[in-house]
């Protein structure tokens, strides 16, 4: 029969298990904050370039249309980042789930919790790949003027 102790012992050693899958949920709850700004302000700017009066038909077609296909590929790879990152808090979330699962079941999940922490960390480097290109664009785009004119 299991003694009380026992039953908290194995929670409590459930719970140490889970605290680093909990810190890498905290990492990845800012990365997703930063990326959603960044696409936020994707977002914005390209509505405020196609929408603003002064621009006629033959800016859209010329100059304005490189700077909004920019900024369309910008956007596809934020919100390919956010997917991403996402899918691996998911993924993180249901690692933590399966400890506890784990322990209170009594069962052997250590293969499961492997892939699925494997898989977690693949989505999470994807997410990561997705967003460097992203600033790379973005800094290869941005136009700053060393000099001014008089």
């Amino acid at each position: 029969m299991n003694s009380p102790t026992l039953y908290l012992d194995d929670m409590a050693y459930a719970i140490q298990l889970a605290l680093a899958p909990v810190f890498l949920l905290t990492g990845i709850a800012g990365m997703l904050n930063v990326m959603a700004g960044r696409l936020a302000r994707i977002i914005d700017r390209g509505r405020r370039v196609a929408e603003s009066p002064e621009i006629t038909a033959a800016d859209i077609a010329g100059p304005l249309s490189t700077e909004l296909a920019g900024l369309e590929r910008r956007r596809h790879l934020a919100s390919a980042a956010i997917t991403a990152c996402t899918l691996s808090a998911l993924l993180v979330c249901t690692v933590v789930a399966t400890l506890f699962l784990e322990v209170l079941l009594k069962l052997n999940f250590k293969i499961l919790l492997g892939i699925l922490f494997t898989c977690a960390t693949f989505a999470l480097v994807v997410g990561l790949a997705y967003f460097l290109r992203e600033v790379h664009l973005a800094t290869m785009t941005v136009r700053i003027q060393t000099s001014r004119s008089k």
